[in-house]
């Protein structure tokens, strides 16, 4: 893979998100948006993430108007209620309690954008089952401090793993950056391609 004479910014303060970046090996830099993440009443899930993504994508791209920009925003979703990050241990064990024994969908939102304009944005959702859990375990796993920073309170990448049963779709997309979606929008608009040996 090959940056074609540009320059890429990933606009996110998230090292899971730059942990999937790295995998591509293209030479890119990191611009936190600052954009305040709020749910706002009455909108859906996927606008939400989209519109978060999209707002990310744009402040850091009418800054650095000359570099491809892509912002993300991801949100967990279960019994069609929102779940944020958790900002005390009682709410970090509410939120895997809810969880618990249950289905839920993670949707990240992401946007590209170049010159402080939107060039291409799009939302994917992933299932994700969760065996029940018991209270020792979620107790156990608050106690690590992994899910303070996380969008539903867990990490799939992380020890959080030991709570999932199954993934019903894309594995980066629970991680925070659906790559499969990201790097075709990337290559469709020239800014990225494909060549052996970089």
């Amino acid at each position: 893979m090959k940056l074609l004479n540009q320059k890429l910014i990933l606009a996110s303060a998230s090292p899971r998100r730059k942990e999937l970046f790295d995998l591509l090996e293209l030479e890119y830099s990191v611009v936190p948006s600052g954009v305040k993440e709020e749910f706002l009443p009455g909108m859906s899930a996927r606008d939400h993430a989209l519109g978060h993504a999209r707002s990310k994508a744009v402040s850091v791209s009418a800054r650095f108007p000359l570099s491809w920009v892509v912002g993300a925003d991801t949100i967990v979703v279960v019994d069609g209620k929102p779940l944020g990050k958790p900002r005390s241990r009682e709410e970090a064990v509410k939120m895997l309690k809810e969880l618990s024994g249950k289905t839920h969908n993670v949707i990240t939102g992401y946007a590209v954008a170049r010159e402080g304009r939107i060039a291409a944005d799009g939302a994917v959702s992933s299932e994700v089952v969760f065996r029940a859990i018991p209270d020792e375990e979620m107790e156990w796993y608050v106690s690590t401090g992994e899910p303070f920073d996380k969008a539903g309170g867990y990490a799939v990448q992380g020890a959080g793993a030991f709570l999932i049963e199954e993934i019903r779709g894309s594995y980066t997309n629970v991680i925070g950056l659906p790559l499969s979606e990201v790097i075709g929008v990337l290559k469709s608009l020239g800014v990225i391609r494909f060549e052996a040996g970089g």
